[in-house]
């Protein structure tokens, strides 16, 4: 079956559509969670967040899948909200406020829209040394974030108590056990596993207060800037179009490994109708005041593994994600995580984003490479650096610090330039070497 084929069975097509969610619904909800707790949203507010990106997900997903000649690859796609933003909402949040991490979003989404056609050319500046070198970086900002709330949260004055510490221990080592013991859907799903498990055991314990659920309504409508007008700030702006960037590189190899799956040739004027896709759906995240959304590798895995490639069956999943956002108390049901319980899953999760970065570098560049080993040492430092010493460039002027105040800025920028030099260089030697001798006389 490929893209374009007949429907399923309308039954046989739903139960498709919602493997397609569970196997994407951990991802999409430990976002929101991960952020909002970051940004010490309340138990409301966390609850309409955790809506809001499920509709928007669903919606994401339907402006990709469905194709016309301005936007929609046309694929199996599910779209979701990237990782790669989780550490840089988090620290434009914490900085300039939860205004300034919208604006830098619809900034974002403006930028991939407007440059979707040129984005084939740019792709060249973010070779596999720098997206590996950048989303290692991305990861190693955020194992901070999952170690402090594996011991409660900041500013828990029970911070690190024994109690704590076994909940997220506890729910690290049950998703240890499921990716030793099992594959598949059960493996695929054992974050979400992880985490529900751990809820119930913390409920036993007195440590869950069913509240927010009890007073969770059971359908709203949407509310488009519900967190106010954004504001824009150059610095944010411009890590969340790096960011974008990123996420558009990551979605190309999808794209292109589906195209294969799926027997179709995937040309460039259909990547251009992808990205334009995508920079919707990250514009949307704006203005729903949600998330930038990019596509979802492990939805790919299970095409590949179900053997259905149909779109008939990724627009019913999101249907059913676009009908779970609508019900406030299906988010409200997540927002009851114990940070402790949501902090063992992170650990994983925040690690494995380190080690995706790493795969990208060990499969992808010639680790033999002197100059490849400094681009990757250079930028990673930089941007570690950066994160842990924050105050090293605050005597720069303004306009510098737009480089240099944020890891993941810093660490990105020396990651391009190097490579543009070194790049530049070995493309340089390599004509002068291929000109023949005498050409010029």
């Amino acid at each position: 079956m490929n893209a374009k084929s007949p429907g399923q069975p309308p039954m046989r097509r739903f139960s498709l559509g919602l493997q397609h969610v569970l196997a994407m619904y951990a991802g999409a909800v430990i976002v929101p969670l991960i952020v909002g707790s970051a940004l010490k949203l309340s138990p409301e507010q966390l609850a309409y967040l955790v809506s809001i990106d499920l509709l928007t997900c669903g919606i994401a997903t339907l402006l990709q899948v469905w194709s016309n000649r301005f936007f929609g690859i046309g694929l199996p796609v599910v779209l979701g909200c990237t990782f790669t933003a989780v550490g840089p909402m988090i620290a434009i949040g914490s900085q300039h406020g939860i205004s300034t991490v919208y604006g830098a979003i619809l900034a974002a989404g403006l930028f991939v829209v407007i440059f979707a056609g040129l984005f084939g050319k740019l792709i060249r500046f973010f070779p596999p040394v720098v997206t590996g070198s950048v989303v290692t970086i991305i990861g190693l900002t955020l194992i901070p974030v999952a170690l402090n709330d594996m011991g409660g949260g900041v500013g828990n004055p029970n911070f690190g108590a024994p109690v704590n510490l076994l909940l997220s221990f506890g729910v690290l080592a049950l998703i240890i056990a499921m990716n030793r013991f099992f594959t598949g859907f059960w493996r695929a799903i054992s974050i979400l596993l992880g985490l529900i498990v751990g809820t119930l055991v913390a409920a036993l314990l007195g440590r869950v207060s069913f509240a927010p659920f009890h007073e969770a309504s059971w359908f709203h409508m949407v509310h488009p800037l519900y967190f106010g007008m954004p504001t824009f700030e150059i610095t944010s702006v411009l890590t969340m179009i790096l960011v974008a960037a990123v996420s558009l590189v990551e979605s190309t190899g999808v794209f292109l490994a589906l195209g294969k799956i799926c027997d179709r040739d995937i040309r460039s004027e259909d990547l251009t109708r992808g990205y334009r896709a995508e920079g919707l759906a990250i514009i949307l995240g704006g203005l729903f005041n949600a998330f930038p959304y990019t596509t979802y590798s492990q939805n790919v895995g299970l095409i590949q593994m179900s053997g259905v490639r149909t779109r008939d069956v990724i627009m019913t999943a999101g249907g059913i994600l676009i009908v779970l956002g609508l019900i406030p108390k299906v988010a409200a049901l997540t927002t009851l995580i114990p940070t402790p319980v949501l902090g063992g899953a992170t650990v994983a999760m925040f690690g494995m984003v380190v080690s995706s970065g790493i795969r990208m570098l060990g499969s992808q560049v010639d680790l033999n490479n002197h100059e490849n080993l400094l681009i990757i040492a250079c930028s990673v430092g930089m941007g570690l650096g950066v994160t842990v010493v924050p105050t090293l460039f605050n005597q720069l002027p303004q306009a510098v610090q737009i480089l240099t105040g944020n890891g993941i800025v810093a660490g990105s920028f020396t990651a391009i330039v190097l490579n543009l030099v070194f790049n530049l260089r070995r493309k340089r030697s390599v004509a002068d070497a291929s000109q023949p001798q005498g050409a010029a006389n």
